[in-house]
């Protein structure tokens, strides 16, 4: 693997993260700071993440482009030899459409990379201060939407997702917050299941609403929530919401749970496995 941010001739994909510039990766940086080309969409990636930038680079906001024109811009900056930068926000891999983009550039012989960022979905959870998973409650995430111009398959339709009981992170939906609900309710989910709506996760206007499947959609109408916004629905939250007194807690630091580095570690010492350090 090159050490290179980006080489000549290279397009690389980066996460910018949710909003902050301080959460784009150490590398996604260093991609900024080298690129000769960027290309970011204005309407969502926060343009302070250009801060990294060469002042000299060239910057492209791709927000009015088409994906074609996107593309094409890449292309022609590559076969230059130019190092291209194109920011996503979030992660690349959610709702990021970079397959459409690295194919033709791909099959064109353009040498591509994928740098890794901070989801909204994670930043949400920061801002709460709560988890995701909780032991007794949901060990699974799944990050979905409701369908609309973009379609979603049948089988992934949200009321059967949320009839597993998982923690949902629901993007792009908060428009239709009454749907999102109306759907964990058929899904079997009780009125009283904890729910979150995070606005604009990590910019300075950040905001939260917090509360239940029977008043969430109300408190987020009331907030003003319109765009920009993650859900989240799941038991995982109840501590959070209700305080910690009664929560199951997480075996890997219960004292009485053996495993393989806490026994070396009280083997090398003379301690037993669940002893402390005085």
């Amino acid at each position: 693997m090159t050490t290179e941010a980006v080489r000549p001739g290279e397009v690389v994909f980066v996460g910018a993260g949710p909003g902050d510039p301080r959460l784009i990766t150490v590398l996604g940086r260093e991609a900024v700071a080298a690129a000769d080309v960027i290309l970011y969409a204005g309407s969502l990636v926060n343009p302070a993440v250009l801060r990294w930038a060469r002042p000299d680079a060239e910057r492209h906001d791709t927000a009015a482009l088409t994906l074609g024109q996107t593309t094409a811009l890449c292309l022609a900056a590559a076969r230059d030899g130019r190092r291209v930068v194109r920011l996503h926000t979030g992660d690349p891999s959610l709702y990021g459409a970079i397959q459409e983009q690295l194919a033709p550039l791909e099959a064109a012989g353009v040498p591509c990379r994928v740098v890794p960022g901070v989801s909204s979905a994670f930043a949400s959870a920061a801002a709460l201060g709560t988890q995701l998973t909780l032991p007794g409650a949901s060990q699974t995430v799944i990050f979905t939407r409701l369908g609309g111009r973009t379609p979603v398959p049948e089988s992934e339709s949200l009321d059967r997702l949320a009839a597993s009981g998982a923690t949902l992170c629901v993007f792009l939906s908060v428009g239709r917050i009454d749907e999102v609900v109306a759907a964990c309710r058929a899904a079997g989910r009780p009125g009283g299941t904890p729910a979150a709506v995070v606005h604009r996760a990590s910019w300075p206007d950040q905001a939260w609403v917090t509360g239940t499947l029977a008043d969430i959609a109300g408190r987020v109408r009331a907030a003003g929530f319109e765009r920009q916004a993650m859900i989240l629905v799941g038991e995982a939250l109840r501590p959070r919401l209700e305080g910690w007194d009664g929560f199951q807690r997480s075996k890997l630091y219960d004292p009485s749970f053996e495993h393989g580095f806490r026994g070396r570690q009280a083997a090398g010492s003379g301690r037993k496995p669940d002893e402390d350090p005085a």
